[in-house]
């Protein structure tokens, strides 16, 4: 990979951990009238962490950075399968895993970055 794709990578990691760190009526405010699948978001995470190590290996992220996705990495796979049917919507009302993740994930933004409070990525439309 080149150096510009990394910073991409990580700026989109950065981003998409930043949702999962935001409140849950900022969650759902950014979700508005999408039907985004719990499951949908699970993959992206775990992708996210999964690219993450290679990022770190190539200087983009710190070893602490890793050490946080990876425990985002390992909560999102504690979630039974039934925890990652229907709209994410729903799941964020409904699952305490995601009170975990929004903590796990705050974590994770306050080392890499000094806060947790972030700029949410754009909305893909419809």
């Amino acid at each position: 990979m080149n150096p510009l794709g990394d910073v991409k990578l990580r700026t989109w990691t950065v981003r998409f951990i930043a949702l999962l760190a935001a409140d849950t009526q900022d969650q759902l405010a950014w979700l508005g009238e999408r039907d985004v699948e719990t499951k949908d978001v699970v993959e992206e995470v775990e992708l996210l962490c999964r690219v993450s190590e290679g990022l770190a290996e190539r200087g983009a992220f710190g070893p602490t950075d890793v050490d946080h996705l990876r425990a985002i990495g390992r909560r999102l796979g504690e979630m039974d399968a039934a925890d990652r049917v229907g709209p994410w919507a729903d799941a964020l009302a409904t699952d305490p895993a995601w009170d975990d993740i929004r903590s796990l994930s705050r974590t994770f933004l306050c080392a890499c970055l000094g806060h947790w409070r972030q700029q949410l990525p754009r909305p893909v439309g419809p």
